[in-house]
């Protein structure tokens, strides 16, 4: 079986390879390039499990990064267990042609206890005083202390937030040499973020965002050097891209307008009742699922949403089921935003009574996607210092609020999530595929099909032409 390594240049589309990254251009033109046709929604989760299954959300069951558990009643966001993602795998399916087939996944989202041979996650630890400590998960769990004696420990706080940068993308390539140098798996699967920040934080800003595509370019170079000079045949792989925005659209904000929304005071500060509420968003970039607790209000709710400004588009259940979103996760109506909008969870009407959470990088508490969070608050007169005090204390074994995220969500430039209406902005498919003719196009659905033919080239499978 051919040995791959599949990169998730997360964010890259046809309009970034460009003079700024050379190194991919240069893979591009010894291969064949296909764009991905995108399914709704456009975003990491969904688009990583459509990629491994070859299936729709109606089928794997990700209907997004997060989604209302209405037996529950609580968000789930940043789930990591492999069981969430139902079917058979990518590298399932490689063992039943060859039993001796392993898979390293590193960093794709859903791997924790999955039933692949080898996996790094994020994961803090979160002792019982308080603290939040930066740490990773493995499989086999041994891997995780040699790892990190030889690479040191993971830059978390590059991975997201305010500090998100190259240093984190970097020692996930790292990673992926010392799984490749350590284990020798069949198959790499490697999640290479840095784009998605920039992208962000600035849109298709180019004078803005050269530098990040530089320092991507410069990271996937290395790896397919890497890779190709151990006969290892490498493909080039994104989930989504980003486009520019100017407008967040705040829903639960809206339901709050028209008492849908139930609030609860807790120390002095708004805290949403999602349960008790009669109507609430999940929102998730450019796509918001919509979960109505009183069916009287679903014409009201459907009437509010198509006359909001932002919304494009939503989803009922027949056009759920055009898109292949009708899941038992999914909400009775999926938002869609136009080209220029995105979703905001905020529910809060005055900034003095948003959640302590709200100023945090605080990616499972919020009822939605913040991608706020990149920014520090413009409003605190010296940043740096305020972050280094409150990490003293952190070091002094105090307690503290690392409240440093502002609450305008108009710094926020791109977003993703909808289908994109240029295909220059869809994300692509790039490496030695025969059956992928150039400057073709592709449902997300298919990318299975062709990783699967690339990875068991050469086998019995492939000689025989079953």
């Amino acid at each position: 079986m051919q040995r791959s390594a599949i990169l998730n240049v997360v964010g890259l589309t046809p309009r970034l390879i460009t003079d700024a990254t050379p190194q991919i251009r240069q893979f591009v033109e010894r291969n064949r390039i296909a764009r991905i046709q995108p399914g709704l929604p456009a975003v990491t989760c969904s688009a990583q499990a459509t990629y491994l299954t070859g299936k729709l959300p109606r089928e794997h069951g990700i209907v997004g990064n997060g989604w209302y558990d209405r037996d529950c009643d609580e968000h789930r966001f940043w789930k990591q267990s492999n069981r969430l993602m139902r079917g058979e795998k990518l590298w399932d399916y490689l063992r039943k042609v060859d039993p001796e087939f392993t898979c390293a996944k590193l960093f794709w989202w859903f791997n924790m206890h999955s039933t692949a041979d080898f996996t790094i996650t994020p994961r803090p630890l979160y002792p019982a005083d308080g603290k939040k400590i930066f740490d990773i998960h493995t499989q086999p769990m041994g891997l995780r202390e040699r790892i990190k004696k030889d690479l040191g420990d993971f830059p978390f706080q590059r991975f997201w937030g305010p500090g998100a940068g190259i240093q984190s993308t970097q020692w996930i390539a790292e990673s992926a040499k010392w799984i490749e140098e350590k284990c020798w798996p069949s198959l790499s699967l490697v999640y290479l973020p840095h784009l998605d920040y920039d992208l962000q934080r600035h849109g298709l800003n180019f004078e803005k965002i050269n530098p990040a595509l530089g320092e991507i370019d410069s990271v996937v170079g290395d790896l397919i050097r890497f890779y190709e000079q151990r006969c290892i045949k490498v493909i080039l792989l994104s989930e989504y891209g980003i486009t520019d925005v100017e407008r967040p659209v705040h829903l639960n904000r809206l339901f709050r307008e028209k008492g849908w929304i139930s609030i609860k005071d807790e120390l002095g500060r708004d805290s949403i009742d999602l349960g008790g509420s009669k109507v609430i968003a999940i929102a998730d970039h450019q796509v918001a699922h919509i979960y109505i607790l009183d069916p009287a209000i679903t014409n009201d709710v459907r009437e509010l949403l198509e006359n909001t400004p932002g919304v494009q588009q939503v989803l009922g259940k027949q056009e759920k089921f055009f898109a292949g979103l009708d899941h038992e996760r999914s909400g009775d109506f999926v938002a869609v935003a136009d080209f220029r909008s995105w979703f905001t969870y905020y529910f809060w009407e005055d900034d003095q009574r948003a959640p302590d959470y709200a100023r945090c990088v605080d990616i499972h508490r919020k009822c939605g996607y913040d991608p706020v969070e990149l920014f520090l608050d413009p409003a605190i007169r010296y940043p740096k210092l305020k972050v280094a005090m409150k990490l003293a204390r952190k070091m002094l074994g105090f307690r503290y609020l690392m409240d440093v995220i502002p609450l305008d969500a108009t710094l926020v430039k791109g977003s993703h999530g909808r289908i994109p209406d240029a295909t220059e902005d869809w994300p692509v498919l790039i490496g030695d595929l025969p059956n992928l003719p150039r400057s073709a196009s592709l449902p997300a659905q298919a990318v299975a099909d062709h990783l699967f033919e690339h990875c068991a080239r050469g086998s019995g499978y492939q000689q025989a032409g079953v």
